[in-house]
């Protein structure tokens, strides 16, 4: 807010000075204020730029930690089988030696007593017989969950990777636009690019004007070969009301008609399989700053991987 108050302290200074100062000086003063001014906006720009990059580092650390976490109760779930293997193996010992024993009685014994054995003994055999079929089911059981779980890992890292090189590219595609009400974030394995509705539509429209044709262009041409990804286009509106005799009904109609707007542009400009690509709309309802209107209204376009193949692995 000092800022703000002092803003225009050098114009008033310049005005009264300028009477009485020859007008080569007035020119070099204003000239150096026009400077400030530019090398101010500069720096704001750069402090928006490294607040989304904290951002996205923050989110990529979440994501590795909830990978960690997964991986940990996994390596439990092993622990829990590889003793009750160990326990089935202490049993199959333990019958051995029964079987061994009543074995060795029975040669000993008189003929009576050696039906009775005998029938002990099938019974003990085919108990022996049932936990070593139960063992070997559950190690293979177990060597089958340990490669489905190694497959899972691989295919996860090719999604990462995969989509870090999608980000990066539609980073680059977006450079002009970046710090100007477009941020782009990579969190929860997903690519998130955010337009603000300033960049995109003027006051009260649901039409896309030139600049913002101008963004949507380079995003659709960044990411019109990547077939494995799926492609939401979220429409978001602030809290206000809409006024009586506005096109549209209320902030649902009106998030959905820019979002529709958007799918337009990104299918008409590139190859884009338009089954890839969802129209839809959010209103007021999943604002990113409660206290800043103009924040909350953006069109949100999100790029996410095809998840079929892990989940395939998963079943």
């Amino acid at each position: 807010m000092k800022r703000r108050r002092h803003a225009h302290l050098p114009i008033i200074l310049i005005a009264l000075f300028a009477a009485c100062v020859p007008a080569r000086k007035y020119e070099e003063l204003n000239t150096r204020y026009k400077s400030v001014q530019e090398s101010e906006a500069a720096a704001i720009a750069k402090q928006q730029q490294a607040e989304a990059s904290m951002k996205e580092q923050q989110a990529h650390m979440d994501d590795i930690s909830t990978r960690n976490e997964h991986l940990r109760r996994d390596t439990l779930t092993m622990g829990t089988s590889l003793r009750h293997m160990t326990t089935q193996y202490d049993k199959i010992n333990k019958l051995n030696d029964e079987l061994l024993d009543k074995y060795n009685t029975l040669m000993a014994g008189d003929r009576s007593e050696n039906r009775k054995l005998l029938t002990d003994l099938e019974s003990t055999r085919l108990r022996l017989q049932h936990e070593e079929d139960s063992l070997g089911s559950l190690g293979k059981s177990l060597a089958d969950r340990e490669a489905k779980l190694a497959d899972l890992q691989s295919e996860l890292s090719k999604k990462d990777a995969a989509m870090k090189a999608l980000k990066d590219r539609v980073s680059a595609a977006l450079t002009g636009f970046e710090g100007k009400g477009l941020t782009v974030v990579q969190k929860n394995g997903k690519i998130y690019v955010s337009l603000d509705n300033k960049l995109l539509f003027p006051s009260a429209s649901t039409a896309v004007d030139q600049k913002g044709k101008e963004a949507l262009v380079n995003l659709a041409k960044a990411i019109e070969n990547e077939k494995d990804i799926n492609i939401l286009v979220e429409g978001h509106t602030d809290v206000d009301k809409v006024l009586p005799g506005a096109a549209y009904k209320d902030n649902w109609d009106l998030s959905v008609l820019r979002a529709t707007s958007v799918v337009r542009i990104l299918q008409e400009s590139s190859r884009i399989d338009p089954t890839r690509i969802t129209a839809g709309g959010r209103g007021e309802y999943v604002p990113v700053d409660p206290n800043d209107k103009a924040k909350n209204r953006r069109i949100e376009v999100i790029l996410a991987p095809d998840l079929k193949q892990l989940y395939d692995l998963v079943k």
